[in-house]
C-alpha cells in the first residue's frame, strides 16, 4: 500500500462522522424550518421594517467568521452525537408552547432557535459545543427580541433629562414623556428610547468580545459595560437635544436632525468602548483544538438525534394547531343585541357574523351631532389566543403602525388610538371574564389557561371609530373626530356594562 493511499485512507477516516452529521444536521434543519416556519417569516419581516433589527441581516455572515476563526478547534475533532440529551427539547416544547399560548413571538422565536442549538449540541458532543458555543449563541441575535423593554428606556431616559435639567437650571414641566421647556415641547417616543442603540451595542459587545478576549469574566465585563453604556449615552443625547433647543431658542430646530445626532454620539461611544477595551486583549491566545479519536459510527445516532429533536418541536406545534381548531369551530359563541341610538341616532349600517376575522363582528353606525362614529363588537371562542385577540384589536384601530399614538380616556376601560398613514381615530375596550381587560402579560395568561382548558367566558373586544365623509379621516375632519368619540361613549354608558355581561357568558 501507498503511501498516498494511506494518507487518503486517513483522510476518508476523518471525514467519514462529519459526514453523517453533516446528512442529519441538514435533515433536522429542514424539518425544524418547516416546523417554525411562522417563527422565520415574522422574523425576517421585522428585519427588514424595523431599523432596531436591521443588523440581524449580518449575524449569519459574523458566525461564520467566528467559526472560520475557531477553525483549529476542530483539528483532530470528531462528533460524538447523544441522543439522550435531545430529551432537554422536552421543557423546550411546553416552553414554545407557553409562549404560543401568550400570544409572545419573541418567545416562540427563541424556543426555536433554541431548538437549533440542541440539535447541534445533540450532534457534536457537549465538548466540541463547547469549544464552539461562542458563535452558536451567537445566532441568537437572529431573534428580533428586546421590544418589551422599550417603557422601560422610556422611563430611564426621561428621569435623565429630568434631572440634567435641574443640574443645568433650566426651567421645565415633565409630564409622563411630555416635556415642555419655554422654547417648545419635546416627546420621548418609543423611537427615542434608544432601544435601536441598546440592540447594538449589545450585539457588538457581544462580537467584540469573542474576537478579542478569551477570559469569560473579561468577555462578561465588556457585555456588560456594552449594556450599560448605550442607557447612558441615549440620556446624555435626550438632554443634549433639549438643553440644544433652549439655547437655541427654538424646540424645533434642536429636533430636526435629532436621529443623526443620535447616531454620531453612539458611533463616538462605540469608538470609546474599542479603544477602551484593548488594553485588555488576548486575541494572541490560540483556541484549544477538542482531541478524538476516529470512528464512522456516527450516522445512525445522529439520525436518531434529528429525529427526536423534529418530534418534539412538531408534536407542539400540532397541538397548539389543534387548539386553534377546536377555537375556530367553536359555534356557541353569539352576537349581542343591537345598541340603541340614545344620544347619537342610528344611521344604516351592516349588521355581519364578522367574515373574515377570528370572532362574531357586529357593526353599528351613529351620527353624534356632525361628526360620524363606527361600533364595531367583537365575540371571540373562549379558546382563542392572546396573541389573536391582540392582533385584531391593532387591525381595527390601526395600532400597528409605528406611528401610532395610544392615550387614556376620561371614559373608564377606555383607550383612544390615533393613528396615520392613513389618519385614524378610535376608542378600544377588550372584556375578558366580566371584567376590562387591561393588557400585560397577567391578560395574556389568563387567556392562555383558557385557551388550553376551556372556558365559558368569550372575550369581548369593542372599538369605537371616527368616519369620515369619504370613510377616511381627512385634515380637515381630524379635528372633531375625537369629539365624536367621546360623544358617542358618554351618551352610552350602558355600554361598559354589556360588554361585562357578554364577557361573563351571560345572554
Amino acid at each position: 500500500m501507498t503511501v498516498q493511499t494511506l494518507a487518503r485512507s486517513s483522510a476518508m477516516a476523518r471525514l467519514a462522522p462529519w459526514l453523517g452529521t453533516a446528512i442529519a444536521f441538514a435533515i433536522g434543519l429542514l424539518a425544524l424550518g418547516s416546523v417554525f416556519r411562522t417563527e422565520v417569516t415574522a422574523a425576517v419581516g421585522v428585519w427588514i421594517d424595523s431599523t432596531a433589527y436591521n443588523h440581524c441581516f449580518l449575524v449569519l455572515p459574523i458566525v461564520g467568521y467566528l467559526l472560520w476563526d475557531r477553525r483549529s478547534v476542530f483539528t483532530g475533532a470528531v462528533p460524538r452525537p447523544m441522543p439522550i440529551a435531545a430529551l432537554v427539547g422536552v421543557p423546550f416544547a411546553i416552553a414554545w408552547l407557553a409562549a404560543d399560548r401568550l400570544g409572545i413571538m419573541e418567545g416562540r422565536q427563541l424556543v426555536a432557535m433554541s431548538f437549533v442549538e440542541l440539535l447541534v449540541f445533540t450532534l457534536l458532543g457537549w465538548r466540541l459545543w463547547w469549544q464552539i458555543s461562542g458563535p452558536l449563541l451567537y445566532l441568537l441575535f437572529l431573534v428580533p427580541f428586546g421590544f418589551f423593554v422599550t417603557p422601560i428606556l422610556q422611563d430611564a431616559t426621561t428621569w435623565f433629562v429630568r434631572h440634567g435639567l435641574q443640574v443645568l437650571h433650566i426651567p421645565n414641566y415633565i409630564d409622563g414623556y411630555v416635556i415642555e421647556i419655554p422654547e417648545g415641547t419635546f416627546l420621548i417616543a418609543e423611537a427615542c428610547a434608544g432601544l435601536r442603540f441598546l440592540i447594538a451595542a449589545i450585539a457588538f459587545g457581544c462580537l467584540y468580545s469573542l474576537l478579542v478576549y478569551r477570559s469569560p469574566m473579561r468577555r462578561a465585563v465588556f457585555i456588560a459595560v456594552s449594556i450599560v453604556t448605550p442607557v447612558i449615552a441615549n440620556g446624555f443625547r435626550a438632554l443634549g437635544i433639549v438643553a440644544l433647543g433652549h439655547y437655541l431658542g427654538s424646540a424645533q430646530a434642536a429636533a430636526t436632525d435629532h436621529v443623526l445626532y443620535g447616531w454620531i454620539f453612539f458611533s463616538l461611544v462605540i469608538l470609546l468602548l474599542v479603544v477602551l477595551g484593548l488594553p485588555f486583549r488576548e486575541d494572541h491566545m490560540q483556541h484549544r483544538a477538542v482531541p478524538g479519536s476516529v470512528s464512522s459510527r456516527t450516522l445512525v445516532p445522529a439520525l436518531v438525534c434529528t429525529v427526536v429533536v423534529a418530534l418534539l418541536a412538531g408534536g407542539a406545534k400540532a397541538y397548539a394547531v389543534q387548539l386553534d381548531r377546536t377555537a375556530a369551530q367553536d359555534t356557541s359563541i353569539a352576537l349581542p343585541p343591537p345598541i340603541a341610538g340614545e344620544g347619537c341616532l342610528s344611521q344604516p349600517a351592516p349588521l355581519t357574523a364578522g367574515l373574515g376575522t377570528p370572532g362574531r363582528l357586529m357593526v353599528q353606525r351613529f351620527a353624534c351631532g356632525t361628526e360620524l362614529v363606527e361600533l364595531n363588537i367583537e365575540v371571540f371562542s373562549p379558546r382563542i389566543t392572546a396573541s389573536s385577540l391582540l392582533a385584531e384589536q391593532r387591525r381595527l384601530t390601526g395600532e400597528a403602525s409605528e406611528d401610532a399614538e395610544s392615550h387614556r380616556m376620561r371614559q373608564a376601560n377606555w383607550r383612544l388610538i390615533i393613528a396615520k398613514s392613513p389618519d385614524r381615530f378610535s376608542a378600544t375596550s377588550l372584556w375578558i371574564g366580566g371584567g376590562a381587560a387591561p393588557g400585560g402579560l397577567s391578560m395574556r395568561a389568563r387567556q392562555a389557561l383558557h385557551s388550553v382548558f376551556g372556558s365559558s367566558a368569550p372575550p369581548v373586544l369593542a372599538v369605537v371609530a371616527a368616519i369620515g365623509d369619504s370613510g377616511g379621516i381627512g385634515p380637515a375632519e381630524s379635528a372633531g373626530a375625537e369629539r365624536g368619540i367621546v360623544a358617542f361613549l358618554d351618551s352610552h354608558p350602558e355600554l361598559s356594562a354589556t360588554l361585562a355581561r357578554l364577557s361573563s357568558g351571560a345572554h
